[in-house]
C-alpha cells in the first residue's frame, strides 16, 4: 500500500477544447502521458455523459488502470473544470517521480487558469 497519491482540481479550462469534450482526445492524452512517464497501462475506459436536460455540453470520465495503480480524469466543460487523480504504489520501486511527471503533463495539457494540487503519502 505504500505509495504516492496526487490529486488536482483545475479551474478555468477552455470548455471548447477537445480534451474536455471528446473521449478519444482525452484517451490519447492519458495513454501517451502514462507511457511518457514510464508507467504501465493495463486497461482503460473513457465515457462521455449525455448532456443534462437543457445543456449543450457534457463531461467525460476516464480511467487508466496502471500496473502501479491508476489514473482517473473527470471533465466538466459546463464548469470549465477538471479533476485529476494519480496514485502509484511504491512497494517494489519508488514511482513517485513518474507520478509527478504524469500529473504535470496532464495539468499542462488543460492550460487551466488555476490548479490546486494535493499530495498524500500512503503507508
Amino acid at each position: 500500500m505504500q505509495g504516492l497519491h496526487l490529486t488536482a482540481d483545475l479551474r478555468g479550462c477552455d470548455a471548447r477544447q477537445p480534451l474536455m469534450l471528446q473521449p478519444e482526445a482525452l484517451r490519447a492524452l492519458c495513454v501517451e502521458s502514462v507511457a511518457a512517464a514510464g508507467l504501465g497501462a493495463v486497461a482503460e475506459l473513457f465515457h462521455r455523459f449525455a448532456p443534462a436536460p437543457g445543456a449543450m455540453q457534457s463531461g467525460i470520465t476516464g480511467v487508466v488502470l496502471l500496473a502501479e495503480s491508476h489514473l482517473a480524469v473527470h471533465t466538466w466543460p459546463e464548469l470549465g473544470g477538471v479533476t485529476l487523480d494519480v496514485y502509484v504504489c511504491n512497494l517494489g520501486a519508488d514511482n513517485s517521480a513518474k507520478a509527478r511527471q504524469l500529473m504535470s503533463a496532464l495539468c499542462a495539457a488543460f492550460a487551466a487558469e488555476s490548479v490546486n494540487l494535493q499530495t498524500l503519502y500512503r503507508s
